[in-house]
């Protein structure tokens, strides 16, 4: 009782849900009182004495869930009425189990791609020969005897028990994966089962030999199971130092590859992200250019003196808040790397304060407003909702952003535009796109696609690079980091 409680406790603190020593105590003792019988009574009970705030209920109702499901080798929550029917429609003699039906095409799904690529725990091996069906002679391994029985609650309470054996709950980072897969398939009886299955590959009589191809098929199907077994498992114990290389990993994987499920995670990243460019520029700097000295002041401080110069002033130049104007595409893919880009530079309002944002796929529409009545979350949300439909058409986009704003575009103004360039072979109006270069201080695009492709098709990246200060490839939150703190740094 008290390694499944504190491992679970080990779990909610990996997720950020905090929870003290006697908040542990008082779990426990919540434990005794109701036991595990009653799940839904054990998470309500919990719930009462582990998370304190709203959005660590929330992160406690889903871990709870991960950790205290009972997940059958198919990935299928099994129930009781699942358990009951193992024993007569899967455990008995429907071979649509893992045997020729279900498990035959999910050892092919599974281990089909060691089809074209070897499976490093696996022997190299012959291409099969066809041996047909028929009668096959029963397995003689306790693995090879789990895997030919079809049942499939047994095999999951295995592969928990070897779990525990190898101590999966260590699990550090990703790449270890594979390892700890090959230690919960030894610790099930891979070897035993290995050497079954070549014993039976070189057998003179073919029911052993079925028998071989059978429980390799299995075998392999068994791997691919025990490996989302793990990452499961990675996803719940993983330590900060695995966060930390996920939030890693996030920071470089292009934006429109997120899954929706990491939004949160990505989300997290951006604020600590601009957090740190915040601390960096949020104060308003002087610049001194000692050398060169500034008459006019150095004359007018030193009048009291009767002309003798004793106090010396020096020119500076003070580096002010940049004044931006983001212009961002919506439409299909590049929505994706909208949304983190306004999250990013909203986030910054502390060194930013004049942003005003602009989304189109057409037609253009300042969204500012929306930003300043709602959270960034909600903002961005309504954005996409509203202005993501409609044929892209920069040349209409461009036209728009004249009449409602050009007259405010001035030689401290930065416009940032996030966008593919794919006009639908439309007029791409690259005279306006001029008028903006020469009245403000600078223009920056970022192109969400790799440079290669910015020519090709529909593109029009190459007129419009002409009058733009600096284009970019932007399709990552590194990429995205180091175009706004050079933004920073550079604004004078």
């Amino acid at each position: 009782m008290e390694k499944t409680l504190t491992s679970f406790i080990a779990a909610l603190r990996n997720a950020e849900v905090r929870v003290s020593p006697a908040e542990t105590l008082d779990a426990l003792n919540a434990i005794e009182l109701v036991g595990y019988e009653d799940r839904e009574f054990l998470k309500d009970s919990l719930a009462l004495v582990l998370p304190k705030t709203w959005d660590e209920k929330e992160t406690y109702s889903a871990t709870f869930d991960s950790f205290f499901s009972f997940d059958d080798v198919r990935g299928q929550t099994v129930t009781e009425t699942d358990e009951e029917g193992d024993g007569d429609g899967e455990g008995g003699g429907s071979g649509d189990g893992m045997g020729q039906g279900e498990g035959e095409g999910s050892a092919n799904s599974g281990g089909g791609r060691g089809g074209k690529k070897k499976n490093k725990f696996a022997e190299e091996e012959e291409e099969e020969e066809d041996l047909g069906g028929g009668e096959m002679t029963p397995a003689k391994s306790a693995l090879g005897q789990l895997l030919m029985q079809d049942s499939k609650v047994e095999l999951t309470v295995k592969m928990a028990e070897a779990a525990k054996v190898v101590d999966l709950e260590e699990i550090q980072v990703f790449t270890q994966k594979g390892l700890y897969t090959r230690k919960i398939m030894e610790a099930m009886g891979l070897a035993d089962l290995q050497r079954e299955i070549q014993d039976a590959k070189q057998s003179p009589r073919v029911p052993e030999r079925r028998l071989g191809q059978e429980l390799r098929r299995r075998r392999d199907w068994l791997r691919e199971q025990v490996r989302d077994y793990v990452e499961r498992q990675f996803l719940l114990h993983a330590d900060a130092d695995g966060k930390r290389l996920r939030e890693e990993l996030l920071r470089k994987v292009k934006l429109s590859n997120v899954e929706h499920r990491n939004f949160r995670l990505v989300q997290e990243v951006v604020f600590r992200m601009a957090k740190k460019l915040v601390a960096l520029h949020s104060r308003r700097r002087k610049v001194f250019k000692r050398g060169q000295l500034n008459i006019p002041r150095t004359l007018r401080h030193n009048m009291s003196y009767d002309g003798a110069i004793f106090d010396l002033h020096w020119k500076s130049v003070k580096v002010d808040r940049p004044k931006v104007f983001a212009i961002c595409d919506v439409s299909g893919s590049v929505a994706a790397y909208a949304r983190f880009m306004l999250m990013f530079l909203y986030s910054l309002e502390e060194v930013m304060p004049k942003v005003r944002s602009f989304a189109f796929s057409s037609d253009l529409a300042e969204v500012t407003d929306l930003f300043g009545r709602n959270k960034i979350e909600d903002a961005i949300a309504k954005t996409l909702r509203d202005y993501s439909g409609g044929s892209t058409d920069y040349g209409q986009a461009f036209s728009d952003f004249r009449k409602l704003c050009m007259d405010d575009v001035d030689n401290r103004t930065t416009v940032i535009i996030l966008g593919d360039a794919r006009n639908n072979y439309g007029d791409p109006r690259t005279d306006i796109l001029k008028e903006l270069y020469d009245r403000s201080k600078r223009v920056i695009w970022l192109n969400p696609e790799s440079r290669s492709t910015w020519t090709v098709g529909d593109a029009e990246m190459r007129k419009y690079s002409a009058y733009v200060h600096q284009a970019e490839e932007c399709n990552s939150l590194m990429h995205l980091e180091r175009v706004v703190g050079n933004l920073l740094r550079s604004v004078a």
